[in-house]
C-alpha cells in the first residue's frame, strides 16, 4: 500500500526527536506534554473551585495530584489490557508509559473515582467537583495530545490534505512509502478538546446548569470527538465485531451520558419544576459553600 501526496501544498513536519534538551538535561517530550497538561488543568480547576466558593486551591491541588496519579495508572492499565497482544510477550514494557500508550477511558474512570473520594473528605460534593473539573480535563487533553506528535504515534490514515502529518521512516507503518503523509489525529483531538473546554466554560457562565451536568456534557463532547478520531486511526488495536474497542467504549459513554442528563433533568423537574436548574435546586448545599452565581473562571487574580 502506498500513497502519493500529489498536489500537497504543505504538511506538518515530523519532530526530529522525541526528547527535549534543556542544557545538559534530556527530557521526554511525551512526559513533558502530559505534565504541562496536568498543570494547566490543575490551575483551571483550582481557579473555578475558589471562584464558586466551593473550596480552596490547596484542596483542589490535593485532589488533582492524587487523581492524576490514579489516572496515569488507570490509563496505562486500560491501554495494556486493550492492546494485550503487544505486551503478553514483553511484560517488561508494561510500566514504560513514557514511551506512549495511555488509554484515556481508563484514566477517566480511575481519576474520577479517586477525585470523588478525596472531595468527599473535604466536604465537597461529587457533583461540584465534577463541575469544576469538567472544562479542566479537556484542557489537559488538548496539551497532552501533543505527546503523541513527539512520539510519532496514533496518527490516522494516509491523506493528501495540506495539513497532512509527516512520519519519519523509523516510525512509518509497514506498507507505506517514505513521503506519505497522514491525518494528524493528535491535532484534531487537541483542537477539539480546546473547543470543548471553551464551550463548557461558556455554558457554565451563561446557562449555569445544575451541578454535575457539565461533566456529563464533557463526556458527550469528548466521546463524539473520539468516535471521529478513532474512525481515522490505523494503529493496531483490538476489535469487537469489526470495531475498535475504543470505538465501542466511546459509544457506550456517549449513550450513558446522554441518558443520565435526561434522567437527571426529569428527576429535577419532579422535585420542583418551577425552580431554576441549579445545584441548590435539587441538592442541599455543602458546608461553607459560596454562591452558585460566581463567574466560572473568576475575575480576580489567579
Amino acid at each position: 500500500m502506498s500513497f502519493s501526496p500529489a498536489g500537497l501544498i504543505a504538511s506538518i513536519p515530523s519532530p526530529g526527536s522525541g526528547s527535549l534538551h534543556i542544557g545538559p538535561l534530556k527530557l521526554s517530550a511525551y512526559g513533558m506534554m502530559i505534565a504541562l497538561g496536568v498543570l494547566a488543568a490543575g490551575w483551571l480547576a483550582g481557579r473555578r473551585l475558589v471562584s464558586k466558593g466551593w473550596g480552596t486551591r490547596d484542596q483542589m491541588a490535593s485532589i488533582t495530584t492524587w487523581s492524576v496519579v490514579a489516572g496515569v495508572i488507570g490509563s496505562r492499565l486500560y491501554h495494556v489490557i486493550t492492546d494485550w497482544s503487544r505486551y503478553k510477550n514483553n511484560l517488561g514494557d508494561i510500566p514504560k508509559a513514557w514511551q506512549g500508550g495511555l488509554g484515556i477511558p481508563g484514566g477517566l474512570i480511575a481519576g474520577t473515582v479517586v477525585g470523588i473520594a478525596l472531595s468527599k473528605r473535604y466536604g465537597i460534593s461529587a457533583r461540584r467537583i465534577a463541575t469544576v473539573a469538567a472544562p479542566a480535563i479537556p484542557l489537559a487533553q488538548a496539551v497532552g495530545r501533543w505527546g503523541n506528535y513527539w512520539n510519532q504515534e496514533l496518527f490516522g490514515r494516509a491523506t493528501g490534505l495540506p495539513w497532512g502529518l509527516e512520519i519519519d521512516e523509523r516510525h512509518l507503518p509497514a506498507g507505506f512509502t517514505p513521503g506519505t503523509t497522514f491525518h494528524p489525529t493528535f491535532l484534531y483531538e487537541s483542537l477539539g478538546n480546546l473547543l470543548i473546554c471553551a464551550l463548557l466554560l461558556l455554558i457554565d457562565r451563561r446557562l449555569k446548569p445544575r451541578a454535575g451536568w457539565l461533566f456529563a456534557m464533557y463526556l458527550v463532547g469528548y466521546s463524539s470527538l473520539r468516535l471521529f478520531t478513532e474512525s481515522l486511526r490505523i494503529d493496531p488495536a483490538n476489535e469487537i465485531a469489526g470495531l475498535r474497542v475504543n470505538t465501542w467504549m466511546s459509544m457506550i459513554v456517549l449513550a450513558v451520558s446522554l441518558a443520565w442528563l435526561v434522567w437527571d433533568w426529569r428527576r429535577g423537574e419532579r422535585h420542583d419544576p418551577a425552580t431554576p436548574a441549579s445545584d441548590t435546586a435539587v441538592h442541599s448545599a455543602d458546608p461553607g459553600s459560596g454562591s452558585e452565581e460566581a463567574d466560572p473562571v473568576g475575575d480576580g487574580p489567579a
